[in-house]
């Protein structure tokens, strides 16, 4: 009896990929038994599943390099991961690769007030980079909802943007300078000297946002911006989604830009009234606006009154103004747990993240509602209503045979709509797996072989990364021929 169970006891060994790469970081720094590898089946999107062969934490530059050249000479496939928040599937394993896990590369490395920048390694979380430069008064300015939990480098990855890119832009938008690992172990370094706008091809945009399957990024210089003199925040509900579409539009017409322009429906309130941080909103109201202005003191009351105006015009039922900084930071609390209440009131949910012009958000809506009613599924919306992007929620029970597969038909559905009206079908969060059927939607065969011909340059053997982003070959007409057929 002892004998049999000192053998069930018995260490898996590593296989010779897993050996080769502790002898470059290290055996405690390489997971591959099984029950190790499970949490990194998936990212934030938990649709799709797969089991890596193996992972292994690098700590520097140099060990992502070996790493790398290491796989490639063994032939294995390659992944390079943050803390996992993303919600497209850009880091779950489809065919046993080995996960690079960069989230022990979290180093703030240099900090330059004077000329406004830092250099923070990959696995650097975003939201402690202002909780590190705001007794300084400095901030960095994308915030995604994830932004306590989230890495920068992964908001490279992904292009990140959050509730204040209308007025500051998205990720993009912030990133001076980056050092990378190509496919081939060479390490090369882009805007070194985090200097913008440099002669060139724009190789930081490129990289930014090309979901890993470009190179892995191992340091990144970003701006950062001074603190605002003042900052107002307003909260209004509405009777009618329509009259708050209305009102988002009107804001922007009257020449206000607001560092924030948010809006959720009345399922999304159901949900974070039913989770942490309720604020108390009216569970009858259709819609509410979380509006934030910020900038020279001396202007924000006068933005602030002709808002109040606006919403007023558009027969809001009450607008109200943040008193204190305790309230303002409570109604934002509200507001980024949005995604994760929906846990409060469904089993799983699928989030989408369309874009579309703001003057189409209400007929986007009642055919959202549309796709709502034909699938049976409830759907809730979370909107960074003022640059466009919508983010459907669409509620489902995983152990209701069936239920799964309704509510992906319900997001391609949703996507579609995106796409009919001029938008995009990904502001955020990127294509991954997620979406990459759906890259029909917005570009033609001719166009991805472009793109997918920019990608060989880089990944020529596909093993960063390989099977996100773009389709299979030859899908174009069977996605069309799909489509058409669930419309007629």
């Amino acid at each position: 009896m002892n004998r049999m169970f000192r053998k069930k006891q018995t260490k898996q060994r590593p296989d010779a990929a897993a050996q080769l790469l502790m002898d470059i970081v290290g055996e405690e720094n390489v997971l591959y038994l099984k029950e190790d590898l499970i949490s990194y089946e998936c990212d934030g999107y938990t649709m799709e599943r797969g089991m890596p062969r193996a992972v292994v934490f690098v700590r520097n530059t140099q060990h992502v390099s070996d790493v790398v050249k290491r796989l490639n000479e063994l032939g294995v496939p390659y992944i390079a991961r943050g803390a996992g928040t993303g919600l497209s599937g850009g880091a779950t394993p489809l065919g046993g690769e080995v996960i690079i896990s960069l989230v022990r590369m979290k180093r703030l490395l240099h900090l330059d007030l004077e000329n406004r920048k830092a250099v923070v390694e990959p696995g650097y979380i975003n939201l402690k980079l202002t909780q590190s430069i705001s007794d300084k008064g400095y901030y960095y300015a994308p915030d995604p909802s994830s932004q306590n939990a989230c890495t920068i480098g992964g908001n490279v990855a992904e292009n990140s943007g959050g509730a204040h890119c209308l007025k500051y832009g998205v990720t993009t938008n912030h990133i001076l300078g980056l050092e990378v690992v190509l496919p081939n172990g060479e390490i090369i370094e882009i805007g070194k000297e985090g200097i913008p706008d440099q002669p060139g091809y724009d190789l930081l945009g490129l990289l930014t946002g090309s979901e890993g399957t470009l190179g892995i990024v191992t340091q990144i210089t970003v701006n950062i911006l001074k603190n605002p003199e003042g900052k107002k925040t307003v909260l209004a509900y509405f009777d009618d989604i329509d009259d708050a579409s209305q009102a988002v539009s009107d804001i922007i017409a009257g020449g206000i830009i607001p560092a924030a322009l948010e809006m959720m429906d009345e399922i999304a309130i159901e949900g974070v009234e039913s989770a942490a941080y309720p604020v108390g909103h009216p569970r009858d109201i259709a819609a509410f606006l979380l509006i934030e202005v910020d900038g020279i003191a001396a202007g924000i009351d006068a933005q602030i009154d002709d808002i109040l105006t606006v919403c007023k015009s558009n027969h809001v039922r009450k607008v109200k103004v943040a008193k204190d900084e305790a309230e303002r930071s409570l109604w934002w609390a509200n507001r980024k747990m949005g995604f994760g209440a929906m846990g409060a009131i469904s089993p799983d949910y699928l989030v989408q993240d369309g874009v579309i012009p703001r003057t189409r958000l209400p007929e986007v809506l009642a055919r959202i509602n549309a796709i709502s009613r034909k699938y049976e599924l409830r759907i809730a919306n979370i909107f960074h209503a003022g640059d466009g992007n919508l983010h459907p929620l669409i509620l489902f029970d995983a152990n209701i045979p069936g239920e799964s597969e309704r509510a992906a038909k319900a997001g391609s559905e949703c996507l579609q709509v995106c796409a009919d009206v001029g938008g995009s079908i990904t502001g955020e969060h990127g294509v991954g797996i997620e979406k990459s059927a759906e890259m029909h939607f917005i570009f033609s065969d001719e166009e991805m072989a472009a793109q997918t011909a920019i990608r060989h340059v880089f990944n020529p053997h596909d093993m960063l990364n390989p099977g996100k982003l773009f389709p299979e070959p030859g899908r174009c007409a069977e996605v069309k021929q799909d489509m058409k057929t669930a419309s007629v």
